[in-house]
């Protein structure tokens, strides 16, 4: 039986944090955004990207949700410091003191990990840190977006405001729900090298990795 933890009206509207028996969901304005069910591409998502650069990387991690690509990049050995930039302020509570803290054995109090609460398009274009690695999952994919705000990340300014945030040798990882060519073919035409990976799920199409270095 499911059963409404919490809602709150966030930067992107409605927020509902809701429990199914031992897993915890997330709903955007109605939409499904995530849940606790599985997690293996979002954990892909940071230990592939932490692989391609040597020693101990920067990483940002665009999106917290539920914690398991920040879980993830805590555990990886080649992984030194974490930027996390999330824009709603509940899903850093729910994650920092809420029921999400146990998901990830309470990531947020690593002394490793920064968290910025702040629109992610809006602080690369004002930031000037730069990162071995950054890791986006922000979205259910460039096609299917939270807000419409999000799309300008995934078009042509958001990829170079991307760029210009790397270190040499650094890379670019995007989670998605589903493929996207033309997505494929925008990276492709900025970046120098491009990956693709298909992470099989249990029921649906796989999701889908990118992963981009100049």
């Amino acid at each position: 039986m499911t059963k409404v933890l919490d809602e709150v009206n966030g930067v992107c509207g409605k927020l509902v944090l809701r429990q199914d028996g031992a897993d915890f969901e997330v709903i955007a304005n109605g939409v499904f955004l995530m849940d606790t069910r599985n997690g293996e591409s979002e954990r892909l998502l940071v230990s592939v990207a932490a692989d391609m650069v040597p020693g101990k990387a920067r990483m940002l991690i665009g999106g917290l949700g539920v914690g398991y690509s920040l879980r993830a990049a805590l555990d990886h050995p080649g992984v030194g410091e974490i930027v996390v930039v999330e824009r709603e302020r509940s899903v850093i509570e729910w994650n920092r003191t809420g029921p999400l803290r146990e998901v990830h054995r309470d990531a947020l109090a690593d002394r490793r990990v920064t968290v910025v609460e702040s629109d992610l398009v809006k602080w690369l274009h004002r930031t000037e840190e730069r990162f071995d690695a950054l890791c986006l999952d922000i979205d259910n994919g460039p096609q299917w977006t939270v807000t419409k705000s999000n799309e300008a990340l995934y078009g042509d300014a958001g990829l170079e405001a991307l760029a210009d945030r790397l270190r040499p040798g650094g890379v670019v990882a995007v989670w998605s729900a589903e493929a996207d060519s033309k997505f494929t073919r925008r990276l492709r035409s900025r970046f120098n090298e491009v990956q693709v990976l298909k992470i099989p799920v249990p029921k649906g199409e796989p999701d889908v990795i990118w992963l981009a270095r100049r």
